[in-house]
């Protein structure tokens, strides 16, 4: 009997209320190929179809977080567009954590923006490097910079691609969580998990829908309606007020 081929696929596991995926890539800075994109994509729906996970947490092995796209696979074509893996992300049902231990460049930036909270610890830094490139960046892609980073920042950023730092990745609200070494990292997204996933689940989850709406000038009035309706009528509020 042959044995199982490796992959470097990002990986899903779930165990109860959490959902991690883990970037696999570690030789390739966890740069991603084509088939990296669809494997997240399938790992998104997977947890949105498991009403139980209530926190996605977005990690990887190695030294880097994340190096963006192979940017030499996009003449060959995608399975999937990059972005439409990243505003999945957004999308996503349950709340979202990247846990960002190394490096973090290029259309990576975007995938960690589109997480609902962005752990970092020191000696990280970032950059976007779009503009040097003669590369575009998607409609979606410019709304989270401005609305998670302000104006300034965003043209910063993208206008100038500039490197920037852990400190200055904090201050600019890149970062919602900045700690100082590796230990303090893991310790810091395992009590934001806990936390997170012992919360009333229909509030946690469409209140962050709603949130993320807001940010870009999206909300359906009419949905957050009903979903204020389904929380009030729901156990969670009950189990709340005896509480």
């Amino acid at each position: 009997m042959s044995a199982p081929v490796a992959t470097s696929l990002p990986e899903l596991s779930i165990d109860g209320a959490v959902a991690s995926i883990t970037l696999r890539r570690q030789a390739q800075a966890n740069r991603l190929e084509p088939d990296d994109l669809l494997a997240l994509l399938d790992h998104v729906a997977t947890v949105n179809a498991r009403p139980e996970v209530l926190v996605l947490r977005l990690q990887a092995e190695g030294k880097y977080f994340c190096s963006g796209f192979d940017l030499t696979r996009i003449a060959s074509g995608r399975k999937v567009p990059f972005e439409e893996v990243v505003n999945a992300f957004e999308d996503a049902r349950p709340v979202t954590i990247a846990v960002i231990q190394g490096g973090v460049y290029g259309g990576a930036t975007d995938l960690a923006l589109a997480c609902d909270f962005r752990l970092g610890v020191q000696g990280i830094g970032m950059f976007m490097p779009a503009v040097r490139l003669g590369l575009h960046f998607c409609r979606r892609g410019l709304e989270r910079y401005v609305s998670r980073l302000g104006m300034d920042n965003a043209k910063r950023l993208f206008l100038t691609a500039e490197r920037v730092d852990a400190a200055q990745m904090r201050a600019m609200g890149f970062l919602t969580h900045l700690d100082e070494d590796a230990a303090g990292l893991q310790a810091t997204a395992a009590r934001l998990t806990d936390t997170l996933a012992g919360m009333a689940p229909l509030p946690l989850v469409n209140m962050k829908k709603h949130l993320n709406r807001i940010a870009r000038q999206a909300l359906d009035a009419e949905d957050l309606q009903r979903d204020i309706v389904a929380a009030a009528r729901s156990e969670d509020l009950q189990e709340g007020q005896a509480a």
